[in-house]
């Protein structure tokens, strides 16, 4: 296994803004692109290498799912776009049916390394991969919240006037509707949020938090109704959940993964932080949640039950 080689699943937006991001990373010496549509692939793949003379070298090419025997990390973006109006888990049908053609094919080749799912809706994918694909548990990570966690940093940093990377804020539980800030676990370098917001001259916590917390629930929405598609912000997620893997720094990130009793969770993938390196996730991490938070993740992990009950994956 080449942790130094990655392969991208799907060239849509998505998948080649985060091509593009990582090509200036200087994570990887080669990544492979794979689209049903190989032109699409290949014509990804002469333009992003363009750009390769002002970053490091490498080589990106357009490739075949025989490029995965050896790569460290396959992302899989590939899937329908959510359209203006559309949920995250309107898409459910569609890219379950596209997860069911692309995960045997990884698979067969004996694939070993981690595979990271980016596609919508994220935790029911996550979930459709793992049980499709067979990889150890810790070795099959969606990208979960980690774009939403950024939105969350980035509103509460307008808000408190501060820099996002002293912000310790999580979004857990679905990429989605049901999406819940855990503001009350949240601090400014060690500081309790509504201390901080205090000291800021902000006093109206609730009402602030709520108005927050709407507004990155609703960013898709608004980025899709203006421009068709969200994939800049994604692509940055995706560049920094592959820093993490490959330079193994055991930092901790609210990616997609199991439950398997927590705050009385079982058997469905949603966003809890976890300490995540090398070896995928390592252990998740748990946060302190107040009662009302408790009850939202229980409900969203209820909503994301009753939708993987619908499936057909045989």
């Amino acid at each position: 296994m080449n942790m130094r080689k990655a392969v991208m699943v799907g060239c849509g937006f998505v998948g080649s803004a985060s091509v593009f991001a990582l090509m200036q990373s200087g994570l990887f010496s080669e990544i492979a692109l794979i689209d049903a549509n190989r032109e699409k692939a290949e014509g990804e793949a002469m333009d992003i290498s363009h750009g390769i003379p002002f970053a490091s070298q490498m080589r990106i090419y357009a490739g075949d799912y025989d490029d995965v025997k050896d790569a460290g990390i396959v992302i899989v973006t590939a899937g329908a776009n959510q359209q203006p109006g559309e949920t995250r888990l309107d898409l459910v049908q569609k890219n379950v049916g596209i997860m069911k053609k692309i995960i045997p094919e990884i698979s067969s080749r004996n694939f070993d390394g981690i595979l990271l799912i980016v596609a919508n809706p994220v935790d029911i994918l996550t979930k459709v991969a793992l049980e499709l694909s067979g990889l150890p548990e810790n070795h099959v990570i969606g990208s979960g919240t980690v774009l939403d966690t950024a939105r969350l940093k980035y509103r509460l940093s307008e808000h408190l006037g501060v820099d996002s990377k002293s912000i310790h804020a999580f979004i857990i539980g679905e990429h989605g509707d049901s999406e819940i800030a855990a503001f009350s676990s949240a601090n400014v370098s060690g500081v309790p949020l509504s201390n901080f917001c205090e000291m800021r001259g902000h006093f109206r916590h609730k009402e602030a938090e709520h108005e927050i917390a709407q507004k990155v629930k609703d960013s898709a929405y608004e980025i899709i109704q203006r421009k068709r598609a969200t994939y800049f912000g994604v692509a940055m997620a995706v560049k920094r959940i592959c820093e993490v893997i490959v330079r193994d720094e055991k930092a901790i990130l609210p990616v997609s993964t199991s439950m398997h009793g927590a705050y009385g969770i079982n058997d469905v993938v949603l966003s809890m932080p976890c300490i995540v390196g090398a070896d995928g996730i390592e252990a998740q991490v748990p946060i302190v949640l107040n009662d009302e938070e408790t009850k939202k993740l229980q409900d969203s992990a209820k909503i994301l039950r009753e939708t993987l009950d619908t499936l057909e994956l045989s």
